[in-house]
């Protein structure tokens, strides 16, 4: 069977909600908005809140750079290969228990990190916090969707937004107040009572909905293919630096994650119920739409993963600190959210998500040139210029990609999306992390040798090449305090230049972006039943 084919025959949309709900609890509209809001906020917030307990679950699990990029690596890969099956799982067989499954299973899997006491176990959970996490994202909107009648269902979207791009922005601010007064594991056990709190509330308030003509089979070779080929990719991307970019095994490992992807396209032209039809990406406003989140998600979340380094073992704040210098990028995006969906309104998406990525490009050139010694102030412009310029796009890329997809396939499209966000977080985690490791490899032994400094073993070059990339001085024990000094400058004159090229890239990606932005457009199903997410 053709794509097109799988579009035409696509299970058609539900009937349109009620416009009141029915009495009681269980249904009610704004408690079910209540009720799953709580369980994005888990999923959300821990998709950032883990970059301020890096260092310290570095240092206290003896953690490699690597082994700190999977914490965050693993979380948002799982959560983004998983994404558009959940959504399926949902449509088939109800949206309130998947969510309810994803609530219990996000919730264990938190406090199995909390209790780990090796990296390899905190990864593994990490892993599968992120598939449970799929499982609450697209179940979330569908049960929004089949709740709130059309002319509600903005304002509820818009609160749903708020509540993820709040909970994206403060988990380094709440991240750093555990860490700091708790330890780096109440970042997880939070996650256990609050998972509690939603799976009592879902319990009580939720009412169950299905598709109608729920699909009756899953594309197993295609999320096959699609994991594979996202695994190989980012896998090659992070060994890149030990191996050399110039290696067979880098190379056989992106080889294998373009075959995967080529076949995984072919696959889906031919299969009944694809993952991912085709035909969706025939229009380009849409594919734009996918393209701009992969771009925004890179530049935003791959930059982020140094500035909590940045912060604590350059500037040598607290983990409660470098959260509360964060507070800009938080507020603007809080901010800037109700303000970005008026000037789509008004505007259309194309010239406020353009516009927003221009600030997020001149804010991750500011970025740039950070140094040892730039102030409160300083960083505070630029982390606000960042959230203003991402709050457009976190906006309304659901309306660019879900408005030009046909009605019945509008809750594959809302997949698409947050797909999109999670595997450029992974993504820009994984390139940036590159870049730096690079960097810091080639200028490190000749800044070290310009400062005067005992010359390094070649086993000594590794180790204190691997404490640099995230701003670790590598002093040894009883060393004299003049070069002690001197080794301190040397790597954190060392993790700034990488840290500069790598928000330089971060800034090229945001410029990519405006072009791409300027693609989208409002789409022909932007206003029909509810205007914007459709299950």
């Amino acid at each position: 069977m053709t794509s097109q084919t799988a579009v035409d025959k696509a299970p058609q949309s539900p009937e349109p909600p009620p416009s009141a709900p029915s009495g009681g609890l269980r249904g009610h509209p704004w408690l079910t908005l209540f009720s799953v809001a709580i369980g994005v906020m888990m999923v959300a917030l821990d998709g950032t809140i883990v970059a301020i307990a890096n260092p310290v679950i570095r240092d206290d699990l003896g953690a490699t750079f690597a082994d700190v990029q999977w914490i965050t690596n693993g979380y948002f890969l799982a959560l983004a290969v998983a994404l558009i099956t959940a959504g399926k799982l949902g449509d088939r067989f109800g949206h309130r228990q998947t969510f309810l499954v994803g609530v219990v299973g996000f919730a264990v899997a938190s406090g199995a990190i909390g209790m780990s006491k090796s990296i390899a176990l905190v990864i593994g959970f990490r892993v599968l916090q992120g598939l449970f996490g799929a499982l609450l994202m697209p179940a979330a909107l569908g049960l929004l969707r089949a709740t709130f009648p059309a002319e509600k269902l903005n304002m509820a979207l818009g609160v749903w937004g708020m509540v993820i791009g709040a909970s994206t922005a403060g988990g380094p601010i709440i991240g750093g107040v555990l860490v700091e007064h708790v330890s780096w594991q109440s970042v997880f056990f939070i996650n256990v009572p609050v998972g509690v709190v939603a799976l009592v509330t879902g319990a009580l308030i939720l009412k169950n909905h299905r598709a109608e003509n729920a699909p009756r089979s899953f594309d197993i070779l295609g999320i096959l293919l699609l994991s594979a080929a996202m695994f190989c990719l980012v896998w090659a991307i992070i060994k890149a630096p030990e191996w050399g970019w110039g290696d067979g095994m880098t190379w056989l490992f992106i080889g294998i994650a373009l075959a995967c992807f080529v076949l995984f396209a072919v696959w889906e032209t031919k299969v009944a119920e694809p993952l991912v039809p085709v035909g969706l990406f025939r229009s380009v406003p849409l594919s734009a739409g996918v393209i701009l989140m992969v771009l925004m998600a890179v530049a935003f979340l791959g930059g982020l993963f140094f500035v909590t380094f940045y912060l604590q073992n350059v500037h040598g704040m607290s983990p409660v600190d470098s959260g509360l210098r964060l507070l800009p990028l938080t507020g603007m995006m809080i901010v800037g959210s109700p303000l970005a969906g008026l000037a789509i309104t008004k505007l259309g998406p194309r010239i406020p998500l353009a516009g927003g990525m221009v600030l997020t490009a001149v804010a991750m050139f500011g970025m740039s040139t950070l140094d040892t010694e730039t102030g409160t102030v300083t960083m505070s412009i630029w982390f606000a210029m960042l959230g203003l310029g991402l709050a457009p796009v976190m906006v309304g890329a659901t309306e660019v990609i879900v408005g030009n997809a046909p009605m019945e396939l509008s809750g594959v499209a809302g997949g698409l999306q947050q797909s999109a966000m999670q595997i450029g977080g992974s993504l820009g985690t994984a390139v940036l992390g590159a870049v730096m490791a690079s960097k810091v490899s080639s200028d490190l032994p000749g800044n070290w040798t310009g400062a005067g400094l005992p010359p390094l073993t070649d086993e000594q070059v590794g180790q204190a090449t691997e404490a640099v990339q995230v701003g670790v001085a590598p002093v040894p024990p009883n060393t004299p305090a003049a070069i002690g000094e001197k080794i301190t400058s040397v790597a954190h004159e060392t993790f700034m230049s990488g840290m500069g090229l790598a928000c330089l890239v971060a800034a090229g990606v945001a410029t990519v972006a405006v072009f791409v932005a300027l693609l989208t457009k409002r789409g022909d199903n932007a206003d029909a039943a509810g205007g914007g997410v459709h299950i």
